[in-house]
């Protein structure tokens, strides 16, 4: 199975040479609106292009407000400001997942609560959140969710879209409703899914993206806050540009803020970016049902696009039979040149994380040993 792999890669992407596991393509007018920032000399956190790209991904995704970011972890950790994420609070959030989301919950002095995922989806597991909810929870009378064994507040819930792949977010918004906890959806990985017809991140409280330079579009590095609610967009915009007031000319600020802001040279990429996106979901999907074709013939696990979902697959993966199999083809593969990589090790096995509050981490500890990414970059020739 591993040679065949390697060779139905190359062939796939026309070459013997090294094959990325996701490369950007630039294929329309980026050079174009970049030069046309440089001239306009406006390469900063201000200028029309950061207005243009909030504008058209706000309009993709179905929210009513979009804030850019420098990052996509910028973006999470001002969602969970926006959520009232305090000092000693905590954070409901997946082991399995990449150490961004654990990072920024870190960066409000929280700590997160590991709940397990499900094979299915590869995301947060509803039915392991409402099981922690139920069993180890109250309501009290300042109307927040406490965690009765660990005496602290759980203030947010943060479920992952596992490579573009969403979560079963009807019923985590339910939990998360009925316990008073706001739902902030890292949707860091999935621009372009969608669940019930609704975009990832429309039922939650608010949602992050990301545009580093391995997603489905860049801006180089980039995130964006997306959200319904105007008093939050206001404030998630106030606290991004270090929450300076609104005067012709004097420095006045009136909360420590952070200077998150996306430049325009990087929204103008995002823009040209986001005139490519239809064409590339496509192209991805087209990827992916061809490695499902090839992972059939040869008695493979390819991992498909959950029920009621519509994936962008930004990583395919496959699921190998056992861990010693994971790491024999990761050896293989990529001594010929073909990347791929294991899943993330698990948040909980972490150092900084590991004496965090968790549940059973059954679908997480296996899912870590099983899973494997390989090459899923746009082909440049369709």
């Amino acid at each position: 199975m591993f040679k065949s792999f390697v060779k139905y890669v190359q062939d796939f992407y026309g070459t013997k040479d090294f094959i990325p596991l996701h490369e950007p393509r630039f294929v329309g007018n980026e050079k174009k609106y970049l030069i046309d920032t440089i001239d306009s000399t406006f390469v900063s956190s201000v200028g029309a292009y950061v207005d243009e790209f909030e504008k058209k991904v706000a309009e993709f995704t179905g929210f009513k407000y979009a804030i850019a970011t420098v990052n996509g972890t910028s973006a999470l950790h001002a969602a969970l400001i926006l959520a009232g994420v305090q000092d000693g609070d905590e954070v409901i959030t997946q082991s399995l997942t990449f150490v961004a989301t654990c990072n920024a919950i870190h960066y409000c002095g929280a700590d997160p609560v590991f709940i397990d995922v499900e094979r299915a989806t590869l995301g947060l597991s509803p039915e392991s959140l409402n099981n922690f909810l139920e069993e180890h929870t109250e309501i009290r009378d300042d109307g927040y969710c406490w965690n009765m064994i660990t005496g602290r507040r759980v203030r947010a819930c943060v479920p992952m879209n596992t490579f573009g792949h969403p979560v079963r977010i009807d019923k985590i918004r339910a939990a998360c409703s009925m316990h008073n906890v706001f739902l902030v959806e890292d949707a860091a990985e999935s621009l372009g899914s969608f669940y019930d017809g609704q975009h990832t991140g429309k039922a939650s409280d608010c949602a992050v993206l990301s545009f580093n330079g391995n997603k489905i579009i860049t801006t180089g590095g980039g995130g964006m806050i997306l959200v319904d609610d105007k008093k939050l967009a206001v404030r998630a915009k106030h606290i991004t540009t270090t929450a300076k007031m609104n005067h012709p000319y004097r420095f006045e600020h009136d909360e420590i803020g952070f200077n998150y802001r996306l430049p325009n040279l990087n929204a103008a990429l995002g823009v040209a970016q986001m005139e490519e996106l239809q064409g590339f979901l496509e192209k991805k999907r087209n990827i992916a049902m061809q490695y499902q074709d090839w992972s059939r013939e040869v008695g493979v696990e390819f991992i498909v696009e959950p029920e009621r979902a519509c994936s962008n697959y930004w990583l395919n993966a496959l699921q190998l039979e056992n861990v010693g199999m994971r790491d024999e083809f990761l050896e293989y593969v990529n001594g010929r040149g073909v990347m791929s990589r294991p899943i993330w090790i698990p948040m909980h096995k972490l150092n900084m994380y590991e004496g965090c509050f968790r549940t059973d981490m059954k679908n997480t500890e296996f899912l870590s040993e099983h899973i494997v990414n390989i090459p899923s970059s746009v082909k440049l020739d369709g």
